[in-house]
């Protein structure tokens, strides 16, 4: 008789710390292949916890994800997930005030808001793109972007983008992707855990949110009982 092959429970493999190192590796040990944790996250349309509730759906554009498909185990490219001790971007090595990411410890990333059909029901979204400078990600910073950023301040001051704005500037895939009432900010961002093991997403300025379901497991039950 033929039997199913289980399928995995991809909620507890991305959001609970025990799962996701059997299954990526230990995080702790920097034994965890990031770079499909973060294929996984983007696939499974996974959220993260910001600010005590706001849910931000985490999307990678098509090139940051292609990239990732090259990076094995052990790879020099792999990204970085820092420790504990490095909360806050200012705390990783050689960190420098700047507008560069590598792809590996920083990202070039994005806060945007008004996502059409996102995840955790907010209309949020984190979106981490690609830096190549021999063949630019279409998804990625604007010129204007990499000019004016100062992630490191406070974002009241800083200058917000709309779809339209970033299309001006050159970047017709912000629209497309999140949709034309879409607007955000730029951020550079990283990777750390914490001390309960959580994987956080951390930009800049501080701002942060840890990998986490968007709807308890016992509302989802009770939605099932609802008359």
């Amino acid at each position: 008789v033929a039997t199913e092959t289980p399928q995995m429970d991809m909620s507890e493999i991305l959001y609970n710390p025990t799962e996701r190192d059997a299954h990526y590796g230990t995080a702790a040990s920097s034994e965890i292949n990031m770079a499909q944790y973060m294929m996984d996250l983007h696939d499974e349309r996974a959220t993260f916890n910001f600010c005590g509730g706001m849910m931000f759906q985490l999307v990678l554009s098509k090139k940051l994800r292609t990239h990732l498909q090259t990076i094995g185990v052990g790879d020099a490219n792999q990204p970085k997930l820092f420790d504990k001790s490095h909360a806050g971007m200012s705390r990783i090595p050689d960190y420098e005030k700047s507008a560069s990411a590598d792809n590996i410890n920083v990202f070039h990333g994005r806060e945007v808001r008004k996502v059409k059909d996102a995840a955790g029901g907010m209309g949020f979204a984190m979106h981490l793109s690609m830096v190549d400078e021999q063949s630019p990600d279409p998804e990625s910073w604007t010129m204007p972007e990499l000019i004016d950023y100062d992630g490191w301040g406070h974002d009241a001051g800083r200058n917000w983008r709309t779809a339209d704005d970033l299309a001006r500037e050159g970047n017709v895939e912000y629209g497309n992707v999140f949709g034309k009432e879409a607007y955000g900010l730029h951020h550079r961002c990283f990777w750390h855990l914490d001390g309960q093991n959580r994987v956080w997403l951390s930009a800049e300025d501080g701002c942060e949110g840890y990998a986490a379901p968007s709807k308890p497991k016992w509302n989802a039950l009770m939605d099932k009982f609802k008359f």
